[in-house]
């Protein structure tokens, strides 16, 4: 990289970040001219206020998940790309193609949903118990916590990118430091990248090592938000370290753990980075997700309209999900009494 590509690169974004703020001044502006001065409104200068961001999550979110509905009733696909139709018996084709016929050459849409659910579950149980752990252990009194605290979150610190690119290369059959670590300890190379069932547990080895830190981080802070009178109490009853932990600990740390484990889940569901990074999918689409499938359906086999039908079913998966979740944990319970 140049020092001219380095100038061009930097011109570009402050190009862009002057039309952005001439927009969103251009924006206020008649805003306070049709609230303020046409229509007298009393709440002009709060909804002047909002209206960039209400630009802004019309055209980053709404825009985007209504066009995807369209394509999703759309026959769009390679030989269409320009031409394409859209109809309800499209849409009706797409969402019984995602059923029904493989996504990718061989694996089904069923198939790839018990694989996701596995990688996910097996994950964020990792991620909740590691991360408990950890945060647990970093909130006793203890020397050198800062140190530990720094050292636990340099996984999730470092770009998701170089370090599922690194496990790749540890998971090396003839030259990674995991098979040579296993020879040292007289057990047999595993043939990680080429066997489909130890590729799946080796992107899962990965997602947990990253996931663990995040965690810890948000348990961490969650522990520390709970007063020490209640302990103190409980130790005056007589209370056990279990039932102080099951009593106290638990549920006054629901309110943290809940959208945690949400987020969890969500991220996990749709992590495209790790898998495509150390296996892209293989080896045989082994290790293939729903996210990671989606994407080949689109941008390798150009099947638009059906990989929007797609998306919107992974979509609503995680959205009934996280609203039966929501309701039957009560995590969010306090906040909307308050």
């Amino acid at each position: 990289m140049t020092w001219d590509v380095v100038v061009r690169g930097l011109g570009e974004i402050g190009r862009l970040l002057g039309i952005v703020a001439a927009v969103v001044v251009v924006l206020e502006i008649a805003a306070y001219i049709v609230l303020h001065k046409l229509l007298k409104c009393k709440y002009s200068l709060p909804l002047m206020l909002l209206l960039p961001a209400l630009v802004g999550v019309m055209a980053l979110i709404v825009y985007p998940f209504g066009f995807n509905i369209y394509l999703a009733f759309s026959n769009m696909n390679m030989f269409r790309f320009k031409d394409f139709s859209v109809g309800l018996s499209y849409g009706i084709s797409n969402f019984l193609d995602v059923f029904r016929s493989p996504v990718l050459q061989k694996v089904t849409f069923f198939q790839l949903l018990g694989r996701t659910i596995l990688w996910t579950v097996v994950n964020v149980v990792c991620h909740v118990l590691g991360g408990l752990g950890l945060a647990l252990l970093l909130n006793r009194p203890m020397r050198g916590k800062g140190v530990y605290r720094t050292l636990l979150v340099v996984p999730w610190a470092l770009p998701q990118v170089i370090s599922a690119l690194a496990w790749r290369g540890e998971f090396h059959y003839q030259y990674g430091f995991v098979n040579l670590l296993l020879e040292r300890l007289g057990v047999q190379p595993v043939p990680w990248l080429s066997d489909p069932k130890w590729a799946f547990v080796a992107v899962v080895l990965v997602n947990v090592w990253l996931g663990i830190p995040f965690m810890m981080v948000v348990l961490l802070g969650g522990l520390q938000s709970i007063s020490q009178d209640y302990y103190d109490a409980a130790q005056i009853d007589g209370a056990s370290g279990w039932q102080q932990f099951r009593s106290i600990t638990m549920p006054l740390l629901k309110p943290v753990l809940t959208p945690a484990v949400i987020l969890g889940v969500v991220w996990t569901f749709n992590n495209f980075n790790v898998i495509y990074l150390v296996t892209k999918g293989g080896p045989m689409e082994g290790t293939d997700l729903l996210v990671t499938s989606m994407f080949k359906a689109v941008f390798e086999f150009y099947r638009y309209g059906f990989g929007a039908a797609y998306a919107m079913v992974i979509f609503v998966f995680l959205f009934i999900f996280s609203a039966v979740y929501l309701r039957l944990s009560g995590g969010f319970k306090g906040a909307w009494e308050s």
